[in-house]
């Protein structure tokens, strides 16, 4: 058993624990909320039956006092009992990813499935049985885009990689705190949509509403409504038509602008919820330490002087839960009394607007830093599962891949290790054997560690070593009815945009899988030996599988700057096997007759 898995073990049964006592803890202030509520009624009613008047209003505050402070308590238990039964999933969830289970986690990647990428939709980046499904911890809808992003778009250069390392590692020590953040922001349920929404409605700016006059205005008009109104009502001042008109006079003033008042009140209040669990995910950001920079510039978008003063996002954000906790459902019959006696839509509204100019062009930068911390979280959690894996080394130089032991991160203990050298001497391996032998898998291996080696985190490999390229595939091309395209002619443009890449000085590392396989054996034989001959003459480092042996001859040809390699199967018990070891050299058996009589097709014997 590996340590990560024993350390999860242990978290998982501390907060099995945890959980069962906290459950019964609420059951007990459930009970005694109860009980409160109980004998507050008998003894009330029982000292005012016997004209203990007196007795009856003590009892009745005392009750209600005790009542509300075992609400409170009760609320407040609930909530950790459901933070560690997330804590409980998310040890599970660790001890599924160890184990080969985290194909059964629902969060695939599915809208970032690109078939026109240049390498994810080969690579099993995003979908069913992905790298995102096997690493995400993200909650957040920028949390997995930013992971969507780091794992699709090339970063730029060896310091910024290196400065995500240094971040990741970090994050990778702080199991306790990473689990916190996972937790934490699972309750924020937001989406695209509600994002835009946020984002629009936060950097929107009405100028009524900030007006100090009409602030002022609308603040005392209520103050003198209730003025009249007990004097009218109460003291017999003056007569009742006065506090009838200066509630009508606030009627009035509640119709111009409702529709837009009712539309930002509405929305903000909708987003309760998340903007609650965004403060407590923010404050726990705030209240960590790091020691490396990259984490330490981010939490500094959380932590910003102005003006002299120090701006924590995390309280801020709490102003704002607070504003969106003091508006109520509209439709509410308490809510609209409300309104009308102290024009409440107005006092939000200012307090809204008073919030919005202050930090609204800060607030989507707060929820991205949020995200962020996510994306770094999950690529930190390769690091803590598999201490055995290395951190690449990111060289400056071009055309550059060298694995030792390399093998795919996704297969588990099933995965083969083998070792690989490209370089501007060796551009090219050329990779010949037969079917189910392990080309296509190889390829995979390769570009998967290198996407992961470019994210910052940690590769399957006793050491690896990478310059800067470009990840260009061509892989899983298939017809295409919609666009009228065959799979061959779906080749061909692929294979264009990494010619066009190379020609624009693009450093590139390409995967191409049985290449020109949509067309007949002399064409793609002829069509093959062309390209990889312009390939490696371009700013090109990569790999090429195929089933023509004649490509073979070309290593002799380039002066080895094309290398063969073959997978070789063998036979035991009259049945094929295969090692899926990388040998060096052309591959001199075949297979497919033999797996045609597997099939049961009658084939006769040579």
């Amino acid at each position: 058993m590996k340590e990560s898995e024993k350390i999860y073990c242990r978290r998982k049964k501390h907060y099995d624990h945890l959980v069962k006592s906290q459950s019964s803890t609420v059951v007990r202030i459930s009970r005694l909320r109860f009980l409160i509520f109980l004998l507050g009624i008998i003894f009330i009613v029982g000292f005012y039956i016997k004209n203990y008047h007196y007795m009856s209003l003590s009892i009745f505050l005392v009750s209600a006092i005790l009542f509300v402070l075992a609400v409170r308590i009760h609320e407040k238990l609930k909530q950790n009992t459901d933070f560690t039964k997330k804590l409980v999933e998310i040890n599970c969830n660790s001890l599924k990813r160890i184990v080969g289970d985290w194909k059964e986690f629902n969060e695939k990647g599915e809208n970032f499935k690109n078939v026109e990428h240049n390498y994810s939709w080969d690579l099993d980046i995003f979908g069913e049985n992905s790298l995102f499904q096997c690493i995400n911890c993200c909650n957040t809808y920028l949390g997995k885009e930013n992971l969507k992003n780091v794992l699709s778009s090339p970063l730029g250069n060896s310091k910024d990689i290196e400065k995500r390392q240094s971040a990741v590692l970090e994050l990778s020590c702080k199991l306790k705190w990473r689990q916190h953040l996972e937790a934490q922001s699972s309750s924020i349920e937001d989406n695209k949509e509600s994002v835009s929404k946020l984002k629009e409605i936060v950097s929107t700016k009405n100028s009524t509403y900030r007006n100090k006059y009409i602030i002022v205005v609308f603040k005392i008009i209520p103050i003198v409504t209730i003025m009249l109104l007990f004097m009218s009502f109460v003291f017999h001042f003056f007569n009742n038509s006065i506090g009838y008109a200066a509630l009508v006079v606030q009627i009035i003033l509640l119709l111009p602008g409702a529709k837009n008042r009712f539309s930002t009140l509405n929305t903000v209040f909708n987003l309760k919820s998340n903007i609650r669990s965004y403060e407590k995910t923010i404050s726990l950001i705030c209240k960590e330490k790091f020691q490396c920079d990259y984490l330490n510039d981010l939490k500094s978008m959380l932590l910003k002087k102005q003006n002299g003063k120090l701006k924590n996002a995390a309280e801020e954000i709490y102003k704002l839960k607070k504003i969106s906790e003091s508006i109520s459902q509209r439709q509410n019959l308490a809510y609209i009394i409300l309104n009308i006696f102290f024009l409440w839509d107005y006092q939000c509204m200012f307090a809204f607007e008073k919030w919005r100019e202050e930090n609204g062009r800060e607030l989507y930068d707060w929820i991205e830093t949020v995200g962020k911390f996510e994306m770094l979280s999950s690529l930190a959690v390769i690091a803590f599962d598999h201490s055995s894996w290395t951190m690449p080394q990111i060289l400056d130089k071009s055309l550059v891949l060298k694995a030792d032991s390399m093998a795919h991160p996704l297969l588990g203990d099933k995965a083969v290790c083998n070792n690989l050298d490209l370089n501007k001497n060796s551009k090219v391996a050329l990779i010949t054997g037969s079917n189910m032998s392990g080309k296509s898998t190889f390829l995979r291996t390769a570009g998967i560690n290198l996407v992961l080696a470019y994210s910052g985190a940690p590769v399957r490999a006793k050491s690896f070593c990478c310059s800067i390229m470009s990840i260009y595939t061509c892989m899983r091309i298939s017809d295409n009815l919609e666009k009228n395209i065959s799979s061959f002619y779906g080749e061909i443009l692929r294979i264009k945009s990494i010619v066009e890449a190379a020609n624009r000085g693009e450093n590139i590392f390409f995967l191409l899988d049985e290449i020109f396989k949509g067309t007949n054996s002399i064409d793609r034989h002829t069509g093959a030996k062309i390209l990889i001959n312009e390939l490696m003459d371009s700013n090109t480092c990569g790999m090429v599988s195929t089933h023509d042996l004649e490509l073979c001859d070309i290593e002799s040809e380039s002066n080895e700057r094309v290398k063969n390699y073959h997978f070789r199967e063998y036979y035991k018990d009259n049945k094929i096997q295969f090692d899926y070891k990388l040998h060096r050299g052309a591959s001199k058996t075949r297979n497919a007759l033999y797996l045609m009589k597997m099939a049961g097709i009658n084939v006769p014997d040579d």
